[in-house]
């Protein structure tokens, strides 16, 4: 795929997600991280207010609805979500996952995955959230959206404390780092801790704005960011070049 390609050609589908490194924490810590984020995200809109238990079949999800604030629900979660071969002992290192959804269907629905209390020092820990299906959701149009997107990415950053974070397309995403060389990805939301150092000067129309005291957010452009826009591309190519003079991206 390159950036010249018919948009007609590829279907282009977001997400977002935030990475850290080594963070021993228990099943207690992360559900805590959890709820929080959960909490933070209802505001956003109201198509990530509600989040259900995973099922099978999936049509039976929302008969289980997982309320942000349920710490014992969201513990018990994570204490079953540890990392073990089929017959083997737990690998404690990996920490803990869990994966839960929003109820929708195929194409209208959105799915958040938690990888916390990892060690280990291969294996990042991530949060990661699916998102609806532009042209096949309701949702999306609305949902795929510059503000929506840049309160859940901060939603990430104010709850998991990551090292980075980002919104950004699957299509952009192979453009922008197609042989996982670098230590971070520029999306159309990117975020980073204030440890990875100082956003420099960026050209507009991005933005950037402080999340607390914890980092800084990158805002690309406040239209829908897409690989079958040149400008698009040439910008998010500039402000990786910039960010990676600053400092704040390297090689692996």
């Amino acid at each position: 795929m390159t950036a010249t390609d018919e948009p007609w050609k590829y279907l282009e589908t977001y997400y977002a997600g935030a990475y850290w490194g080594v963070r021993r924490e228990v099943p207690e810590d992360c559900a805590r991280r959890t709820a929080r984020l959960l909490e933070l995200l209802a505001p956003c809109d109201p198509f990530l207010a509600h989040w259900y238990k995973p099922t099978r079949p999936i049509k039976d999800e929302r008969k289980f609805p997982l309320l942000p604030s349920d710490m014992p629900t969201l513990t018990e979660m994570f204490r079953r979500g540890v990392n073990r071969e089929k017959g083997k002992p737990v690998i404690e290192e990996l920490g803990f996952s869990i994966t839960f959804a929003n109820g929708g269907g195929a194409y209208d629905r959105s799915a958040l995955s938690i990888l916390c209390g990892c060690y280990s020092e291969v294996v990042p820990n991530c949060c990661t959230l699916s998102l609806p299906t532009l042209g096949r959701s309701p949702n999306a149009e609305r949902v795929i959206s510059a503000p929506v997107l840049t309160h859940a990415v901060r939603s990430m950053a104010l709850a998991m404390d990551p090292d980075w974070a980002v919104a950004m397309s699957q299509a952009y995403r192979e453009l922008d780092d197609p042989d996982n060389k670098t230590n971070a990805w520029v999306g159309w939301v990117t975020y980073f801790s204030k440890q990875r150092g100082t956003v420099p000067p960026l050209p507009a129309p991005v933005r950037i704005e402080p999340v607390e005291d914890k980092g800084t957010l990158i805002v690309l452009t406040p239209e829908r960011f897409t690989v079958s826009n040149p400008d698009h591309v040439a910008l998010a190519r500039r402000v990786r070049e910039l960010l990676t003079r600053a400092g704040l991206i390297s090689n692996r």
